[in-house]
């Protein structure tokens, strides 16, 4: 029998029990595949976080990454959590204000920067792939009723696009905050609408917001990832960036910022820091980041 440890981290919230929980084992030698997909089950979380030694000298730790039904190519809050721990444990050092880093994880090398604050705490940044744009789904109807919403609830305006940076969501656009709070995701219109098409993941998000500094109000749906709803989806908030950039929903920069505030209908606020770089039509440039609270630590033995 071993014992693993593991650490818990509140994700994209400066205090406790906001942002997205996680949990990170800093030390996962030893560890198989089916055993992190035990593990990440067990302890039932949007994602569970397992680090291993780099494969490449040259990088500092490779990243595996589980909800409690599959593993993930990429995924933000663990990523961000993950970084946040390893400096807290000292695993990482910070010996300047700006503290670089390599992880090794599915969709290839993912730069972290990693910046010291005035108080001493940490914000954190993740650098994602460049945008790919994909298919757009033209059954409007159907998604308003997978959503529980009025056609007109729908932004007319806007196109239902799915847009990936390492895991595909397919964007929603949502005419008001009111009908954000009135969502009631349907799992049996799922099951018959997105199963099977170029990604389930459903973010849906509107302009409306609730909190002085916020850009956008969001909320994500992945029942295939065995997520009813995340509090904070960093994979979906630079495709979320890139979205509101290419449909000129944020004012055309060459570093844009933006600030998605989600979890709220969850009681779990979280904040969002996205920066989307241009050069004219070209995006150049995808990251998320924000701020994370440790809120302790466990073992398991098996």
């Amino acid at each position: 029998m071993s014992t693993y440890h593991y650490y818990l981290v509140d994700v994209f919230a400066d205090r406790a029990f906001g942002g997205n929980p996680l949990a990170v084992f800093t030390d996962a030698r030893g560890l198989s595949s089916e055993t992190m997909q035990a593990v990440a089950k067990e302890l039932n979380l949007s994602e569970t976080a397992f680090v291993l030694p780099p494969q490449k000298p040259e990088n500092d730790f490779q990243l595996r990454i589980f909800t409690p039904a599959v593993e993930l190519p990429m995924a933000g809050h663990p990523t961000v959590g993950t970084a946040f721990m390893l400096a807290r444990k000292g695993l990482v050092q910070i010996n300047a204000p700006t503290t670089n880093l390599i992880f090794e994880e599915g969709v290839g090398e993912i730069a972290m920067t990693l910046h010291m604050l005035a108080n001493q705490s940490l914000a954190i940044q993740m650098h994602q792939p460049l945008p790919s744009f994909g298919e757009r789904f033209a059954d409007r109807a159907a998604i308003a009723e997978l959503l529980s919403l009025s056609l007109e609830d729908i932004d007319a305006a806007l196109p239902l696009e799915v847009v990936s940076c390492g895991v595909p969501f397919l964007f929603v656009p949502i005419t008001s905050l009111a009908a954000m709070r009135a969502i009631q995701f349907r799992r049996d219109v799922w099951e018959r609408v997105l199963r099977d098409f170029a990604t389930p993941h459903v973010f849906a998000f509107t302009q409306e917001v609730e909190t002085p500094g916020a850009t956008i109000h969001s909320r994500m749906f992945a029942p295939a990832m065995g997520i009813a709803e995340d509090p904070a989806t960093g994979a979906a908030s630079g495709p979320l960036g890139c979205y509101l950039v290419r449909h000129k929903l944020v004012e055309s920069a060459a570093s844009v910022e933006i600030v998605s505030e989600q979890g709220l209908e969850m009681g779990r606020p979280s904040f969002l820091q996205i920066t989307i770089d241009s050069t004219g039509d070209e995006i150049t440039g995808v990251s998320i980041g924000g701020q994370c609270h440790f809120m302790g630590e466990g073992a398991l033995e098996f």
